[in-house]
């Protein structure tokens, strides 16, 4: 792939302050919402198409004019939004962990449980911390702070210089991003419960029962945090009273959730691995409407204006862009294998990974 002038280039990324257009973490936002602000063409087009060595299980980043993607092919890339020529990539090792983007560097997790810090501008690695098991969670920020969770059982909140000002503990593996709102973070992990943690001490403020192990990012909405479990369940769970608010279970066919949820003013979307993407009433976790895919729904849907983007486990690769209100179909497009990675938002596009290492630009021709 051709590089662009090394000076022309590191100016333009030192120019790449995250903005409110801007698609910085995993799930968008610190509350890991899951909705973007863009604006996108009614039909999606292939705007261009890049290769990575391996499958993309991540979600890519976007800030200013830069695409970041991690790989299980071990390397950290930057590509150039606009044209999708690769403007540097960094070998570190393999990743099943979607980074995160602050203050001009890239935070990403690999599967040897080793934590880095990535210069945004030139790739190069300026830190690494290690854990003491796999790393499949996303990072998180705190000021300038960062939180990662690890398949050792624990929660890290780190300096910028990759320090630990403390830990927090959990019974299981932590397989996802912890959500912050205010003062309060919170944590879903495999011992099948949902941790408040004060974010300034680490120090637990509550527990509530999941009823199930969690793989899925929780999102934070009002008071409560929306969370799917692998017994089957999506569960509204009220982090001030520490009580459910609701539950939802599929009425037959009863599956997993690994996806995550996006969350809007008025509904709960998520995939289950019953091939369904599903739209709940926010307030009472009742059925607004749910969709048929043609494999299961392990990527995050995405909210942006009136769509919901999301892909699935299909040996044809398909990629969904759903009617909001509704849930019918409002454009399939047929990439080249499954998507098993989430929709990372551009100003105009979206960005999507696939089994077979492709990373697709999608938006208007």
């Amino acid at each position: 792939m051709k590089h662009y002038a090394a000076g022309v280039l590191l100016l333009t990324l030192a120019a790449s302050v995250a903005g409110a257009a801007d698609w910085p973490l995993a799930r968008g936002d610190a509350q890991m919402r899951g909705v973007g602000v863009a604006t996108l063409p009614d039909q999606l087009a292939e705007v261009w198409a890049f290769k990575c060595g391996d499958a993309i299980e991540t979600t890519p980043l976007v800030v200013g004019n830069v695409v970041y993607v991690a790989c299980l092919d071990k390397h950290l890339y930057a590509i150039d939004l606009k044209s999708g020529q690769q403007v540097w990539k960094r070998k570190l090792g393999s990743f099943k962990a979607s980074p995160g983007y602050d203050g001009g560097r890239v935070y990403v997790g690999d599967l040897e449980g080793k934590f880095y810090a990535v210069d945004a501008a030139k790739g190069e690695l300026l830190w690494t911390f290690e854990t003491q098991g796999e790393i499949h969670a996303a990072p998180n920020f705190v000021g300038s702070d960062v939180l990662i969770g690890s398949h050792d059982s624990t929660l890290y909140r780190l300096t910028r210089d990759g320090k630990k000002v403390w830990e927090y503990k959990i019974d299981g593996p932590i397989n996802a991003a912890a959500a912050t709102a205010g003062d309060r973070t919170f944590v879903a992990g495999c011992d099948s419960l949902l941790h408040v943690v004060d974010v300034a001490t680490g120090k637990p403020l509550g527990t509530v029962d999941l009823g199930g192990q969690a793989a899925a990012t929780g999102a934070v909405e009002g008071d409560n945090v929306y969370v799917g479990t692998m017994t089957n369940q999506v569960l509204a769970v009220n982090w001030k009273s520490l009580k459910k608010s609701w539950e939802f279970e599929a009425k037959r066919r009863q599956q997993p959730f690994y996806s995550s949820a996006a969350v809007t003013k008025d509904l709960v979307v998520i995939g289950g691995r019953d091939k369904r993407v599903y739209a709940l009433d926010r307030a009472t976790g009742q059925e607004k409407w749910s969709f048929v895919t043609e494999g299961n729904v392990d990527a995050s849907p995405v909210v942006v204006g009136n769509r919901v983007y999301v892909g699935c486990l299909s040996n044809t690769g398909e990629f969904y862009a759903l009617n909001l209100a509704t849930g019918k179909l409002a454009q399939a497009i047929t990439l080249d294998s499954a998507v098993g990675g989430t929709v990372g938002v551009g100003p105009d596009c979206v960005l999507v990974g696939t089994d077979k290492g492709t990373l697709y630009k999608l938006g208007a021709k």
